[in-house]
């Protein structure tokens, strides 16, 4: 049925597939490209891999670039999927990052749309305990951390004029800056700057609309992606939404960079999955991390306490980390008035990052 669908293009091929993953009941998804087993429009990609020494790959986390697989997709020029270089149980700090740290005071978050203030500035403390004694029940009220929808850092996106400001900036956590700038030199863009972060919640019921990220000011640079947590469907499509998308997995620690051609794509994701381990995790989020770690690492220890809470909330959920540069080097922002200069946050019916309506979190996204 997918195939069938893809073949049919027409006025907004995108929506009808994006409609067809969405479906519950789509148990078919021989049509979705799997990167642990490539072929068919897949191909090898080359890394830089001199660009980055094994020390600093170490130092966030990664294993060596030598030892990274990456991919591309034919028909997709600039599209580079790596799936999990992580080492083991590095993934382990970045979900505690995203769930406990980021999520801080003076970042901005979708919660402080309706609450007041003093509400959101401790997050994971007001929900640790209630999530940690959490049964399977669907009727048991959500935490705080279970109605994160979308978390912004650096420079925090405008939702009514849909731009970046000078005005609205707070201080890019230096620990992902330094994941990101790993990243993009393995995959030849030396000198990236991690200006802007979008860290994106999804539950099974969650889902992600058709879009293109186009507000930063530089487009030459890469959108870098991370996932960590429950697996997804993915959809890439063209620069037009007549163009049918291709479906993808996404999983625990994989990674996508989107530069070039593919950096003005449209994409979505219209379905959360369960991890097709067939457990409640990962395996890759089950390894602990070594005791033995470089020096100048950003990488923290994780307590046990904490990765249970983590652990708890990955049972039913995903997150996702986009990193972005907004500015070229010696770039500006255009003056702008000092009306909607602050950045403000999207009200209710604001879209959930930078298009259409159907990318708010909802169930009926279409």
């Amino acid at each position: 049925a997918a195939a069938a669908l893809t073949r049919e293009g027409g006025e907004d091929a995108f929506r009808r597939l994006f409609r067809f993953y969405r479906q519950r009941d789509a148990s078919d998804l021989r049509g979705v490209v799997d990167f642990s087993v490539p072929g068919g429009q897949v191909f090898r990609s080359q890394l830089s891999i001199s660009s980055v020494s094994d020390q600093d790959a170490y130092r966030a986390g990664l294993q060596p670039v030598s030892q990274w697989k990456a991919y591309g997709l034919h028909g997709y020029p600039g599209f580079i999927f790596i799936p999990n270089p992580f080492l083991p149980g590095c993934q382990r700090h970045w979900v505690k990052q995203c769930l406990k740290l980021y999520p801080q005071k003076p970042n901005v978050c979708n919660l402080d749309l309706h609450m007041a203030p003093e509400k959101t500035i401790d997050l994971w403390g007001q929900s640790k305990e209630q999530l940690r004694r959490k049964g399977s029940s669907k009727w048991e009220p959500r935490s705080l951390l279970e109605k994160l929808r979308w978390v912004t850092l650096g420079y925090h996106y405008n939702w009514d004029t849909k731009k970046y400001s000078a005005n609205h900036h707070t201080p890019f956590p230096s620990d992902l800056a330094f994941l990101s700038e790993q990243v993009a030199a393995a995959c030849g863009f030396q000198g990236f700057q991690a200006q802007a972060g979008i860290l994106n919640y999804y539950h099974f019921d969650s889902s992600l609309g058709i879009h293109v990220d186009q507000s930063e000011l530089d487009h030459s640079r890469p959108l870098l992606s991370f996932s960590f947590g429950q697996s997804s469907i993915f959809l890439l499509g063209g620069l037009k939404r007549e163009e049918a998308p291709t479906a993808m997995f996404m999983h625990s620690g994989d990674i996508m960079v989107m530069s070039g051609f593919s950096r003005l794509l449209y994409h979505a994701v219209p379905r959360v999955l369960p991890n097709p381990e067939g457990t409640a995790l990962p395996s890759c989020l089950d390894q602990a991390l070594s005791s033995d770690l470089p020096v100048g690492s950003v990488i923290e220890h994780s307590s046990d306490d904490d990765w249970q809470v983590c652990a708890k909330y990955l049972q039913s959920s995903r997150i996702n980390m986009t990193i972005r540069q907004v500015l070229a080097e010696g770039q500006k922002f255009p003056e702008e008035s000092e009306t909607n200069a602050k950045g403000q946050a999207p009200s209710e019916d604001s879209d959930h990052q930078e298009n259409s309506r159907a990318k708010r979190h909802k169930p009926n996204i279409d």
